[in-house]
């Protein structure tokens, strides 16, 4: 099958590679649309040990069933393999079990191929009417559905319901729909990019602002710098919330003296629990999360010239998706 391989820093080919082979409980699927994550980027960029090259990344995947009682089944792949018998799995944790795997990572190759294999319990029916490349923001949106459903839980109910998210990627676009179908309208995205704010705006109605001023009861950090946590608590209202899902870098930034006598929580957030992801593949499919037509689509083969555009700056859609048979 073709695949898209990482090979060093910012070193992308298309290259030729066996079929995966499904194990026991595991369906082959025919790849249709995989989006590029920030954490592919920071593989490709050298800046996550966990994904060595070579390596298939991807894991934002939707596609069809190949063979098997399920033939044809349409389906959105949630990446995160968990054990189901440790504690964290037992208590519906699963993104916390310290067996889990995800695809893009070893020993489980990505998703920027013609072809995976993963378990059955892995993978959610996608309606006839919903397109793959919309069936697989499944991930990215329950990234961000999670992070949402937890800062809201630790908000006091008697603040108010506003909210700031720090970043107008897609997980930062995402953090918005999820936040207004908890029933959060006021929202404002900071998003520095001009080209990227202009498209928020302009493409999916959002209020987007190149720097935030003022303080928010729900502030989430869809980007994890320092200088996006310094942002994040010093705009957090007394008494707020502060939601950390980005994974730019891993130290400073956060005021924690500010935090501590304000009393700020601060809830970091990883990836989701099978439930998570069930919930926000099935908003999509029922319409809450918007029309989920702000992602550019390209062919595969484009992925390596895909990656070297988005670090240069000049992608304004919050995600690209690619085709592995386009």
């Amino acid at each position: 099958m073709k695949a898209l391989v990482y090979e060093g820093i910012e070193t992308l080919a298309i290259r030729d590679v066996s079929d995966p082979v499904p194990g026991d409980g595991e369906h082959l699927i025919k790849v249709e649309a995989v989006g590029i994550c920030g954490s592919d980027m920071h593989a490709y960029l050298g800046h996550d040990a966990r994904r060595p090259a070579p390596l298939i990344l991807g894991h934002e995947a939707a596609g069809v069933i190949v063979g098997g009682p399920r033939d044809g089944a349409r389906v959105t792949v949630n990446p995160l393999v968990a054990c189901l018998t440790c504690p964290a799995c037992q208590s519906q944790r699963e993104n916390l079990c310290p067996n889990r795997q995800i695809i893009s990572m070893p020993p489980r190759e990505g998703a920027f191929a013609q072809y995976i294999a993963m378990p059955g319990r892995n993978l959610v029916d996608v309606p006839d009417d919903v397109p793959l490349k919309i069936a697989a923001l499944a991930e990215p949106l329950a990234v961000s559905w999670h992070t949402v459903k937890l800062a809201l839980a630790a908000l006091h109910p008697a603040m108010e319901k506003r909210a700031l998210v720090i970043g107008g990627g897609a997980i930062g676009l995402a953090a918005a729909l999820a936040l207004r179908a908890m029933d959060i309208t006021d929202i404002t995205i900071a998003e520095p990019n001009a080209a990227r704010r202009a498209f928020l705006q302009d493409q999916c109605s959002e209020t987007a602002v190149e720097a935030a001023t003022g303080e928010y009861p729900v502030v989430i950090d869809a980007v994890g710098y320092a200088a996006t946590r310094a942002i994040a608590s010093a705009r957090a209202l007394p008494g707020g919330v502060i939601g950390h899902v980005g994974l730019g870098d891993d130290a400073g930034g956060l005021d924690v003296r500010r935090m501590t006598l304000q009393e700020i929580t601060f809830i970091g957030t990883y990836t989701y629990s099978a439930q998570d992801f069930r919930d926000a593949a099935q908003a999509i499919f029922d319409g809450r999360l918007g029309p989920l037509d702000w992602t550019e689509n390209r062919p595969l083969d484009d992925g390596p010239q895909a990656f070297a555009d988005l670090r240069a700056g000049r992608v304004a859609a919050p995600k690209i998706v690619l085709d592995p048979w386009g």
